[in-house]
C-alpha cells in the first residue's frame, strides 16, 4: 500500500469534507441570517417608499388646497372691494341726494323767508304811512274840514254811492 497515495487521498477527502461543512454551515446558519437580514431591509425600503409615496401624495393635496384657498381668497379679495365699491357709491349717492334735498329746502326756505319779509315790510311801510298820514291829516283837518267830509260822505252814501 502506498502511503503517499493515502496521504494525497486523505488531504482531497479533508479538503472536500471542510468545503462541504462549510457548505453546510453556510445553508443552515449563515445564508437564513443574510436572508432574513436581507428581507428585513427590503421590508424597511418598502415602508420607506410607503411613506413617501404618502407624503408625495399629501403634498400634492396640501398644494391642491392652497392653490383652492389662494382662489378663494382672491375671489373674497375682488368681492370686498366691490361690495366697497357699491357700498362706496351708495354713500355718495346718498350724500348727495341729502345735499340737493337740503338746497331744495333752503331754496323754498329762502323764498318763504323773502315772501315773509316783504310782508313785514308792507306792514312796517303801511303802518308807518297810516300814522305819518294821521299825524298830517289831524294837522290839516280841523272840526269845519272834518264836518265836511262826513257830511259828503254822508249825502254820497243816501244817493247810493253814486257820484
Amino acid at each position: 500500500m502506498n502511503y503517499e497515495l493515502v496521504a494525497e487521498y486523505s488531504q482531497i477527502a479533508s479538503a472536500v469534507l471542510f468545503v462541504a461543512v462549510m457548505i453546510w454551515i453556510w445553508m443552515k446558519f449563515i445564508q437564513p441570517a443574510i436572508v432574513t437580514a436581507q428581507q428585513n431591509q427590503n421590508a424597511k425600503l418598502a415602508e420607506a417608499e410607503r411613506h413617501r409615496d404618502e407624503a408625495k401624495a399629501a403634498l400634492d393635496s396640501v398644494q391642491g388646497e392652497r392653490e383652492a384657498a389662494q382662489r378663494d381668497a382672491e375671489a373674497i379679495r375682488q368681492r370686498v372691494a366691490m361690495q366697497a365699491q357699491l357700498e362706496r357709491d351708495a354713500a355718495i349717492r346718498e350724500a348727495k341726494e341729502a345735499g340737493e334735498r337740503a338746497l331744495r329746502n333752503a331754496d323754498g326756505e329762502l323764498g318763504r323767508s323773502r315772501a315773509a319779509a316783504r310782508e313785514q315790510l308792507r306792514t312796517d311801510l303801511l303802518d308807518r304811512a297810516l300814522d305819518l298820514a294821521r299825524t298830517r291829516a289831524a294837522a290839516r283837518v280841523d272840526d269845519r274840514v272834518n264836518a265836511e267830509l262826513v257830511e259828503s260822505f254822508v249825502g254820497h252814501i243816501r244817493n247810493g254811492g253814486a257820484q
